[in-house]
């Protein structure tokens, strides 16, 4: 937790590292009931209780396999937890995070539940970015055998290694007619680059090809928000994310179940959410047009494992002249400076009509980001990269609030946690 903070011992840091934290329910549930939490050593347990812990999550109030196995470890006098206050591990998480913006958070309990592949393996943790949540398997060496000629033939048991295979929608310039044609094109491509992809390692390609997992995602979405006159900070963008991303969701589906008619379903595709229909259950989805689409996938199966992922699209975003991801604003407008040269921008579109909608990222009450993304995390069967952006004003409970809101409301990630400068300007709204 403290490899990238800049007080304390050199020799026990890293720097140039990202560390993310995995969470299970019982840290959270033991923090908002300021309980002590049992630290162990991996080794430990696998040695004297003969499994691991991270092979578990709960399932539902009925199906607590993380927590049954957790609570067996403590109460086994043979192994030698460290005992800490929940409270006081997630004080060195926030003082870490308002520090140096990580470690990222992956709540590995919610994320599993929604798996819609946990019939093939588990979720353990994500990727950098925090949008991806795929079965994640161990490459375990199985037999290693001498040769006449005296090289070595080694046989290994192959895992899931996940490949990410991304792309985003504009969602700043693409008009709601076009939605659909776009996202079926979209998946289309996605699912044409595993199939001529180039992968570095063979268990790469044998994951990709077993799932044939894509991450499609959004950028613009700020910039959207604006076009359609919505206030960040509202129950109207809270009902327009809900709408926007299940539509997306709908399309997304849809398009891939075309292509299953079409190419054949994904070889792990018997025994998942998609074809059992807990996928659509899970989510609620009830209205004529779900309950259709779920009987077509059923029958015809679905083209790739997993569909989307909002991944932070800074560079692309900035390419097409549109807002970042998932995120708001940072600035409405700014200097940007590269190798020597200085450029004035702009948020997208800004004018008179445009300016109070885009309302810039650390003046915003978190709690809304929070509610939008958990409207959305409802239609996104992966995760999307969350950004929490906080200024020096901000107390060490808002903080912690913020935390145990997003897990409450469902967030599966958290990615960075962006500190404003202490010597950041005020409020540009202000300053014209």
């Amino acid at each position: 937790v403290e490899l990238r903070t800049n007080n304390g011992d050199d020799r026990r840091k890293a720097h140039d590292i990202f560390p993310a934290i995995s969470i299970p329910d019982i840290f959270m549930e033991r923090l908002m009931a300021r309980e002590n939490f049992s630290l162990f050593d991996p080794h430990e347990v696998q040695q004297v209780m003969g499994f691991n812990l991270e092979d578990f999550y709960d399932e539902d109030e009925h199906n607590k396999a993380f927590t049954e196995h957790y609570l067996l470890c403590e109460n086994n006098p043979e192994l030698h937890p460290i005992q800490v206050s929940a409270l006081d591990m997630m004080k060195k998480i926030m003082r870490s995070a308002v520090e140096t913006g990580t470690p990222f958070i992956f709540f590995r309990d919610t994320a599993n539940r929604t798996n819609p592949n946990k019939h093939a393996g588990m979720i353990y943790a994500s990727n950098l970015c925090h949008e991806i949540a795929q079965n994640v398997g161990f490459t375990n060496l199985s037999e290693e055998i001498i040769n006449p000629d005296g090289s070595i033939t080694t046989k290994t048991v192959t895992g899931d290694m996940v490949t990410c295979n991304l792309n985003s929608i504009n969602l700043g310039k693409i008009t709601d007619e076009e939605l659909e044609e776009n996202v079926a094109l979209q998946i289309r491509m996605l699912d044409n680059v595993i199939s001529i992809n180039q992968f570095p390692v063979p268990e790469a390609k044998m994951t990709s090809e077993k799932y044939r997992a894509v991450g499609l995602g959004t950028s613009g979405y700020h910039h959207y928000l604006v076009r359609h006159q919505i206030q960040w900070e509202s129950e109207e963008h809270i009902e327009a994310a809900d709408k926007l991303f299940e539509n997306i969701a709908y399309y997304a589906i849809k398009a891939s179940m075309e292509l299953a008619k079409e190419k054949g379903a994904y070889p792990a595709f018997k025994g998942s959410e998609w074809e059992t229909g807990a996928y659509f259950e899970r989510r609620g989805y009830t209205s004529e047009r779900w309950q259709q689409l779920r009987k077509d996938v059923a029958k015809y199966g679905l083209r790739n494992g997993y569909l989307m992922a909002v991944a932070p699209t800074g560079s692309t975003s900035n390419i097409a002249n549109t807002t970042a991801g998932i995120d708001p604003i940072f600035k409405k407008f700014f200097i940007e400076e590269k190798k020597g040269s200085f450029t004035p921008k702009t948020a997208p579109d800004l004018d008179n009509s445009t300016f109070w909608l885009y309302k810039e990222a650390h003046t915003i009450d978190q709690q809304w980001s929070i509610r939008a993304c958990a409207a959305r995390q409802r239609h996104i069967d992966q995760a999307q990269s969350f950004n929490l952006y906080i200024t020096p004003q901000v107390k060490a409970k808002e903080i912690l609030n913020l935390y145990v809101e997003a897990y409450k409301q469902g967030v599966k990630t958290i990615y960075y946690i962006r500190n404003q400068s202490l010597e950041m300007d005020e409020c540009t709204s202000c300053s014209s």
